[in-house]
């Protein structure tokens, strides 16, 4: 299955510096995983908005981006993402980043937008978050556990609030969602 069959005309235009990869999500209505390789920077980042746009026009509006693939993101990249997450948020939609690069997620985190994104680990985490949407209260999120953004080391949350890191003693703050970003 290429990507013109999961949404029409996905791959009528084409930019070496951005591969985009498209993979419906069976466990999740409306949900499109997005496998992400090279970067998205000034030059390209249009061209990842149009193609990205045309998926939620298609009714996908819950979108998982797997970063695994993406080596750099400048703050116009970030601002794309920020552009899907408004377009997508008033449909009742969200989205998700997996496997973002240490450099990548800390273009992120100098920027801010960390803790406005939901950040999983893996595809399983993420179709677990779309498939609890909508469940409220603490229960469902607590205990977490995550990795902490600088040094990586698992940890577990039983509660939102203020901790440090057992491992790089970084302070780090958790919300009543499970979002986690620096304290």
């Amino acid at each position: 299955m290429n990507n013109n069959d999961i949404v029409q005309g996905f791959d009528d235009e084409k930019d070496d510096s951005l591969k985009i990869r498209l993979e419906k999500a069976d466990k999740v209505e409306g949900c499109l995983v997005l496998y992400l390789t090279g970067y998205i920077d000034t030059y390209n980042s249009n061209f990842f908005q149009k193609r990205v746009s045309k998926a939620v026009e298609n009714g996908y509006t819950r979108l998982i981006f797997n970063c695994a693939g993406l080596n750099y993101v400048s703050s116009t990249g970030i601002g794309s993402f920020t552009a899907f997450l408004k377009a997508v948020k008033p449909r009742g939609g969200d989205i998700v980043l997996l496997d973002i690069q240490p450099k990548v997620y800390e273009v992120f985190q100098l920027l801010g937008f960390s803790q406005f994104f939901n950040i999983k680990d893996n595809l399983q985490e993420a179709v677990e978050f779309f498939n609890s949407a909508g469940k409220s209260g603490t229960a469902d999120v607590f205990p977490k556990i995550f990795k902490c953004p600088i040094c990586s080391k698992k940890l577990k949350a039983t509660k939102s609030g203020r901790f440090r890191c057992s491992e790089c003693k970084t302070i780090l703050a958790i919300d009543n969602s499970g979002q986690v970003f620096l304290g």
